[in-house]
């Protein structure tokens, strides 16, 4: 049993490894693209879970991209054979960092600056040059406002 508790630890922080690594990529990236950096790994408190227990929510980077502010999900990965890094950053990813920038917005008063939601990619390949991709604009706060009933019609709330 400590043998296998052992080898998780080590996968832990393996992948934390990988990740930490994968952030400085893409923060390096990012300002050779004219983003302009603003914070990294933001955290914060967002609500509690269905067992009361606190959930904190987490931004890998956030940046300037000429005047819009973007929030940028990082995923890295050693291979992209059975599936892209890309499909890591499901709804729940995405309704997570939606609400942690939500929380950001208001902590720092921002209101009338354009801002988006952007990926970047990463597959780090043993014995070859890192392959780094940007996608902008991933994904909208649009889908995950609540729907309200008036009249004939659903509207976004």
């Amino acid at each position: 049993m400590a043998f296998v508790e052992q080898n998780s630890r080590l996968e832990q922080q393996s992948s934390r490894t990988l990740g930490d690594l994968g952030e400085r990529l893409a923060a390096e990236h990012l300002e050779k693209n004219a983003y302009r950096l603003v914070v990294a790994n933001f955290k914060v408190p967002v609500g509690r879970n269905t067992n009361e227990a606190l959930v904190t929510g987490e931004i890998d980077l956030i940046a300037f991209d000429g005047d819009t502010l973007c929030f940028i999900e990082v995923k890295t990965r050693t291979s992209d054979e059975f599936t892209g890094p890309l499909s890591a950053v499901d709804l729940r990813k995405q309704r997570q960092i939606t609400r942690t920038a939500r929380i950001y917005r208001r902590i720092f008063g921002i209101r009338d600056v354009k801002y988006r939601y952007d990926v970047v990619t990463i597959v780090i390949k043993r014995g070859r040059l890192p392959e780094i991709e940007l996608v902008k604009g991933f994904w909208t706060e649009a889908k995950f406002r609540k729907r309200a009933w008036s009249g004939d019609i659903w509207e976004n709330a």
